[in-house]
């Protein structure tokens, strides 16, 4: 379907950002920032799938390239 095109370490970092945000919400108890579990949901799914829309559209990828 997609391209792979998150390396390792950006999966990595992706994947701990956005359990951090979505677990800040179960954690939070001030009401005015539980939205930022939403913003959590876009890093976590990209790390996890390992592809990134915007690196596609402008190109970029981050994994090692075999050679």
């Amino acid at each position: 379907m997609f391209q792979t095109n998150v390396g390792t370490i950006d999966r990595i970092v992706r994947i701990v950002v956005g359990l951090a945000l979505i677990l800040g919400f179960f954690l939070d108890t001030d009401a005015r920032y539980r939205w930022l579990y939403l913003l959590g949901i876009l890093p976590l799914l990209t790390g996890l799938l390992s592809t990134c829309p915007a690196y596609s559209l402008l190109g970029i990828s981050t994994c090692r390239t075999r050679g």
